[in-house]
């Protein structure tokens, strides 16, 4: 479920896991099962999460994985965007930024992407 103080509150965010074969020491490959309007994930529904590349560490649990991407809906990070233009609303337009994702969460159906 979409973190209660975001514009993602009431969605639903299933997620894909890849494990690489030499996990836990490569992080997993993670990916959203929907679209989501946020500058850190793209149309691919790929995360741009410092821990899912260069901060990966083989001490991270899965749990907190879901727990930092969960974090990441509430607390974007503009300044490594994997949607520049996104990014460039949510800096400069908060209040159109909000509006956006929260009519993708409540209008996206679930799909496989």
């Amino acid at each position: 479920m979409g973190p209660s103080d975001s514009p993602f509150t009431g969605g639903l965010f299933l997620v894909n896991i890849h494990f690489p074969l030499d996990y836990p020491f490569k992080p997993p490959k993670v990916s959203f099962r929907i679209k989501v309007f946020q500058p850190n994930i793209n149309n691919n529904s790929s995360i741009c999460l410092d821990i899912l590349k260069e901060q990966w560490s083989p001490a991270l649990t899965i749990s907190k994985v879901l727990l930092s991407i969960c974090s990441l809906l509430t607390d974007p990070n503009p300044n490594d965007p994997l949607v520049p233009e996104i990014a460039h609303m949510y800096k400069t337009d908060w209040a159109k930024y909000e509006s956006m994702a929260r009519s993708w969460t409540q209008s996206t159906p679930w799909v496989d992407v």
